[in-house]
């Protein structure tokens, strides 16, 4: 999966800090993933109006697909 870089304001650093050491996350980066994927969840649930879980795609062709 592609890396994306985010530039965080200093309230944003602190909030993700904050819900790092509220949920025990072991970095900082999993808590701001954590947040991110939250998110989606909720913005997909009031979409659809149901969960989604949120899976890895791989792009790479199966190996019985054809080329």
């Amino acid at each position: 999966m592609p890396e994306h870089t985010i530039t965080f304001t200093d309230e944003d650093h602190a909030l993700i800090e904050r819900v790092q050491l509220e949920r025990g996350f072991p970095s900082f980066e999993s808590a701001a993933e954590w947040l991110v994927k939250a998110r989606l969840r909720r913005a997909a649930r009031a979409t659809t109006g149901r969960g989604r879980a949120l899976y890895l795609v791989d792009r790479r062709p199966a190996p019985s697909e054809p080329r």
